[in-house]
């Protein structure tokens, strides 16, 4: 799939027609086009929007962004966001506008997604062992030479599935393939120990279907994780890569990929990454951090590696919900239209932040609080003197980025003012 292609299908996607399929949009809107909708620049507030409506900050998306593209920069990093937190193929091209090497995924749908938007360089951070998926890779690797997916493998067993599948499919190129190294005891998927990784790395150079380019993990996983034991796992996986690169199992290859990082400890990743040993081979330092895109007011905001090197700037929360006061049965009680279909819930609560009146006037949402979700209400408790009634707007900050984007499949973009410039488009 052709860059120039993928261009062509995100501009078709601003041809889309303004239905049924996309909550919180104006009716009035509907038969119009996405591209006709946000040339009119409606405002979020008193355009039309329905509530329960998300939104993203346009101003500190834009920030986010340039945020990581200078930090990945300075720290000699190549990045590879994390794109299942969005599944937006616009945020993936503003990455790559931004510097981004590729796009992270997880599973063979959002690789189909993203080479539908001409995303040519794949991080499939996950193993793969699905023949229908091989043969599709195969094919996709042998129509377009551009087309580098690199993805997990940690089993012999493994190994040899894919190679099968890619040999029955007739692959004409072989698979790049990064040994994943385990968390520890415990954690999720990735070999447990060095051993039983060049047991792998074997596998791998038995199989004529597969290339051996690095080793890989994921440090979120690290069991009752703190900075000292993230450092030391990896240590281990930079050790790995190097006692790899002593036995001669990268030749043949470029460079070597080292990889990690998810959205809580990427400063760890920087540091040890930069105490990398030289290599025989020039090193791509890849770094998969996908959450800080949109940021959030909840767990991202508090486990942030910018909380402990504030030196090196700071992300801001882009998402906010709003929705609108239906019933306040109590003084001490308000249900909002918003629930769990709406906002984020598996890690913490929305946290209200705003209300706007009937005047159109914003001020915080002091004494507010939500307690609960149901379906479609957010159970609100009211302290005493708390100023909110039926018919106002609350605007709700969201944790968790990763479960936010998948519940809206178009998500307005808009100023500070509330102007809507841009619609976000998800595949989940």
């Amino acid at each position: 799939m052709a860059l120039d292609t993928g261009i062509e299908a995100l501009a078709q996607l601003a041809e889309d027609p303004v239905d049924h399929r996309f909550k919180g949009l104006p009716p009035d809107a509907y038969g119009l086009t996405v591209a006709e909708l946000a040339g009119q620049r409606r405002n979020l507030f008193t355009g039309g929007f329905t509530t329960p409506v998300l939104a993203l900050s346009a101003e500190r998306l834009a920030h986010n962004l340039a945020l990581m593209e200078t930090y990945s920069a300075r720290h000699g990093l190549a990045f590879a966001p994390h794109g299942k937190t969005s599944m937006a193929p616009r945020l993936f091209h503003r990455q790559i506008e931004h510097g981004a090497w590729g796009i992270t995924l997880a599973v063979p749908h959002q690789v189909r997604v993203a080479r539908a938007f001409g995303i040519r360089r794949i991080f499939l951070a996950n193993e793969l062992v699905d023949a229908a998926a091989l043969r599709w890779i195969a094919a996709e690797q042998a129509a377009d030479p551009e087309f580098r997916l690199i993805t997990y493998v940690d089993s012999v067993r493994g190994a040899e599935l894919m190679d099968a599948a890619l040999t029955e499919a007739g692959a004409t190129r072989p698979l790049d393939v990064v040994v994943e190294l385990a968390a520890g005891e415990g954690a999720r998927t990735g070999v447990r120990t060095e051993a039983e990784c060049a047991a792998v790395a074997d596998a791998v150079a038995a199989a004529g279907s597969l290339r051996l380019v690095g080793v890989a993990g994921y440090e979120g996983e690290v069991p009752d994780a703190d900075p000292e034991k993230v450092r030391a796992w990896l240590r281990r996986l930079v050790a790995l890569a190097a006692g790899f690169d002593k036995a001669g199992r990268f030749a043949g290859i470029d460079d070597i990929v080292v990889s990690a990082g998810g959205s809580a400890w990427f400063d760890a990743v920087a540091d040890v990454f930069a105490e990398l040993p030289g290599l025989s081979l020039p090193v791509l330092k890849l770094l998969r951090s996908g959450a800080y895109v949109s940021h959030d007011d909840g767990h991202y905001r508090e486990i942030t590696p910018f909380n402990r090197v504030p030196e090196e700037g700071a992300l801001e929360p882009a998402f906010r919900l709003w929705s609108q006061v239906v019933s306040r049965p109590s003084p001490e009680q308000a249900f909002t239209n918003a629930g769990k279909r709406d906002a984020a819930y598996d890690l913490h609560l929305p946290f209200a932040q705003a209300v706007r009146g009937a005047d159109g006037a914003e001020r915080p949402a002091t004494g507010i609080e939500v307690t609960g979700l149901s379906d479609q209400h957010a159970w609100l408790r009211t302290a005493p003197g708390a100023e909110l009634e039926v018919g106002d707007w609350v605007g709700m900050g969201l944790s968790h980025p990763c479960t936010s984007f998948d519940k809206w499949q178009l998500i307005p973009v808009a100023e500070a003012d509330g102007t809507v410039v841009d619609y976000i488009r998800t595949f989940f």
